[in-house]
C-alpha cells in the first residue's frame, strides 16, 4: 500500500518544503496539495459538509508554488494537485505550470483535477 499526505498549505501551517522533507524521511509516497484560488466574499451555495468555510480556504498558497518548494527540497516523494481547479485557469498557462514542475522535480508530478467549487466560482470565471 502506498499513503500520501494532503495539507492545506497556508501561511499558519507547516511550510510546504518541510512538509515534504517530513512526508519523504518517513517514507509516504506522496505529498499533496489542494488549491482554492476564487473565494466569494459571501456565498449562496452551502460547503459540502455542512457549516461555514473553513478558514484554510481563504489562506491557501498557490497549488504551483507549493508544489515547487515542495520538489526543490526533496529527491523522491511524489507531488500531488489534491486539486486543480482547471477551470479557473488558463488551459496554456496550466499546461506549462505543470509541465514546468514536472520536469523541474524529475517527473515526479501527479496531477489531480476538479470542477470549480459553487455558484461563485463559477460566475467569477464567466461559467454558464
Amino acid at each position: 500500500m502506498k499513503l500520501g499526505i494532503l495539507m492545506f498549505a497556508t501561511d499558519y501551517a507547516l511550510r510546504p518544503d518541510e512538509l515534504a522533507c517530513a512526508c519523504e524521511e518517513r517514507g509516504f509516497e506522496s505529498v499533496w496539495f489542494p488549491e482554492h484560488t476564487h473565494i466569494p466574499a459571501s456565498r449562496r451555495s452551502p460547503w459540502p459538509v455542512g457549516g461555514e468555510l473553513p478558514r484554510d480556504y481563504w489562506h491557501t498558497y498557490d497549488l504551483f508554488v507549493s508544489l515547487m518548494a515542495a520538489a526543490a527540497a526533496t529527491r523522491t516523494i511524489k507531488l500531488g494537485s489534491g486539486i486543480c481547479l482547471v477551470i479557473e485557469r488558463d488551459p496554456i498557462v496550466l499546461a506549462k505550470e505543470v509541465a514546468s514542475v514536472d520536469r523541474l522535480s524529475g517527473g515526479r508530478v501527479l496531477f489531480g483535477s476538479n470542477r470549480t467549487g459553487g455558484l461563485e466560482s463559477y460566475r467569477a470565471n464567466e461559467v454558464g
